[in-house]
């Protein structure tokens, strides 16, 4: 068994893949893993070939040995064929195992591809594409593309041993060999208008089998409210019908996927019907020795092989075409926010970051808070800030534009912690810190600061107790703390927390807000908040309203002198 050097999957640096169509996809793929693919294709040729002069070594052996009455021609001749056996079976496992490795690379390569795209265009994506489809095609597209790598080495060693078939045959008989070299090619190409209609209902298939998952997924994220206005009858009657246009438009692909799975058996089988009948009178003739007329046999069992192997190519190959399209379909959606094409480098630190239009101005190390009519425009006012829109401009890192700088330099030393912020599964450890660098006596002042050590002695497996699919094992207010914890985690220069403690009762809000300048100490934290218990521990507090900062005071100050604030925190009438 050949013993590959271990490659690490996902790849560090997936590279740029070409989008401009789904054949080009599929090439650059291919680029991708060029060696791999060419020692498939020679074990498949070693494979395929030495199938095909298996059949020549046992014609040898019968005219030569047995005919001839030459006991060591015989034995010579068994030896080779018991030789190519054992090189069809070594080459054999060699070309499985790359094969399988050529699909995983390809598959995951492609599911990595999607995976940063997605990191780059946020929410751009699914604004445009459905969450459903968008996990049905790394889910199944991505492996559709893999299969036809998977299929290459074969249909390169069908090639090889067409050819080499055909010329063992045109040596012996040129009539024979005319019609295998002729005949293959010709009734490989019957299937051709099957591929058309192929194409078409599979890419059908596809996109109603995304919209019923992005029907499921949404139906199923808000069940709880479906049930609340008694919908649940009305949802699954629109899941039934939708099901049933993905089980027929699968039938309207079994036509041409039968045509040509069923032309796998029926086309090899008219060409061996042929080559054998030839073959048989050519030896009654007297112009065919005994053991190439059990050659020639051979020789049509085995074409078979090489003509069924084509056709499954073209069928993996249409699927993974189809698929490709689907996998641009992500692609091409334009990430929201666009990467500077001369990034700078990031400061040693962010002494200040403002804002000319929303005329905010944030020094390092303080503790402020927006205070905003509406949490829309709190968030809108946190993805400005932290570069989660296109439009940044007026927004200066030590006077430098934020534009300017590395999306992932951004993502680093600013971090924003939004309103409903997401919990995924796994364990709670690494929940709270992805990428598990960080330990647990660092994590365990970051849960007092939020007040969830309570949370933690609950679970009885601590830290590695394994948080359930959006954190559903958690009430909101758990969710929110735990959240907050992970923010506080990263260790961002620039933290923006938004509404961070709306969940929570009084008492608990009381504690985190009395905790979050310790454990933020000499870094800068922004929160949008209208909680007064928050407010009046802030150094400085911003009132925004219709995005421009209208007024700025500690929260004693402002609860003095503005009316605008008493109406928005302390819910005085005007």
């Amino acid at each position: 068994m050949l013993h590959l050097p271990y490659r690490e999957l996902p790849v560090a640096n997936v590279g740029t893949p070409d989008t401009r169509s789904p054949l080009r996809y599929l090439i650059w793929i291919a680029r991708q893993q060029k060696a791999l693919l060419f020692f498939n294709a020679v074990f498949g040729i070693g494979w395929m070939v030495s199938q095909a002069l298996l059949w020549a070594a046992v014609g040898a052996a019968i005219d030569h040995g047995v005919i001839g009455r030459s006991e060591a021609e015989l034995f010579r001749w068994v030896g080779v064929v018991i030789a190519l056996g054992l090189f069809q079976a070594l080459c054999g496992a060699l070309r499985h195992q790359l094969a399988v490795t050529n699909w995983m690379n390809a598959s995951y390569k492609t599911v990595q591809v999607i995976g940063h795209h997605l990191a780059r265009a946020g929410t751009a994506v699914t604004d445009e594409i459905p969450a459903g489809d968008v996990v049905n095609t790394v889910a199944s597209d991505a492996m559709r593309i893999g299969g036809a790598y998977d299929v290459f080495a074969r249909f390169t060693g069908a090639i090889v041993a067409w050819i080499v078939v055909s010329i063992i045959l045109l040596s012996t008989s040129e009539e024979l060999g005319l019609i295998v070299l002729i005949g293959v090619p010709v009734l490989a190409s019957l299937t051709t208008p099957l591929m058309r209609p192929l194409h078409a209902s599979q890419a059908a298939q596809r996109e109603a089998a995304g919209r019923l998952a992005a029907l499921g997924s949404d139906t199923v994220a808000g069940l709880r409210i479906l049930r609340g206005v008694g919908g649940e009858e009305v949802f699954l009657n629109n899941y039934k019908r939708q099901s049933n246009l993905v089980r027929l438009s699968g039938n309207r692909i079994a036509s041409p996927q039968a045509g040509l799975e069923s032309g796998q058996v029926l086309l090899p089988a008219i060409l061996t019907g042929i080559v054998t009948l030839l073959g048989a009178r050519d030896v009654m003739n007297g112009t065919l020795r005994p053991g190439e007329l059990v050659a020639f046999f051979g020789y049509a069992t085995f074409l078979t092989t090489p003509l069924r192997t084509a056709i499954e190519y073209v069928i993996a190959t249409t699927r993974a075409y189809v698929g490709a399209g689907r996998v641009l379909r992500i692609l091409n959606v334009d990430p929201l926010v666009v990467e500077p094409r001369e990034p700078e480098p990031w400061p040693d630190r962010i002494d200040e970051l403002a804002d000319s239009v929303s005329a905010i101005s944030i020094r390092r190390g303080q503790l402020v808070a927006v205070v905003t009519e509406s949490p829309a425009e709190a968030t809108v006012l946190a993805d400005r800030l932290g570069r989660f829109v296109a439009d940044v401009d007026g927004v200066t890192i030590n006077g430098r534009a934020l534009a300017d700088f590395a999306v992932r330099d951004t993502r680093r030393n600013i971090v924003v912690s939004e309103i409903e912020p997401r919990m995924f599964s796994g364990k709670l450890r690494y929940e709270l810190v992805p990428h598990g660098d960080v330990s647990d006596g660092s994590i365990l002042p970051a849960l007092e600061a939020t007040s969830s050590l309570d949370i933690l002695d609950a679970l009885e497996d601590g830290l590695d107790t394994i948080v359930e699919e959006r954190g559903r094992g958690f009430s909101g207010g758990q969710r929110q703390r735990l959240s907050l914890a992970r923010a506080i985690l990263t260790r961002a220069e620039f933290l923006i927390l938004v509404e961070p403690t709306s969940g929570v009762d009084t008492h608990t809000e009381g504690r985190i807000a009395a905790r979050l300048r310790g454990v933020r100490q000499g870094r800068t934290t922004l929160v949008a908040t209208t909680s007064p218990l928050m407010l009046e521990k802030m150094d400085l507090v911003f009132v925004v309203q219709n995005g421009r900062c209208v007024e700025q005071g500690t929260h004693q100050s402002l609860s003095v002198r503005s009316a605008l604030y008493r109406q928005i925190v302390l819910r005085e009438d005007l």
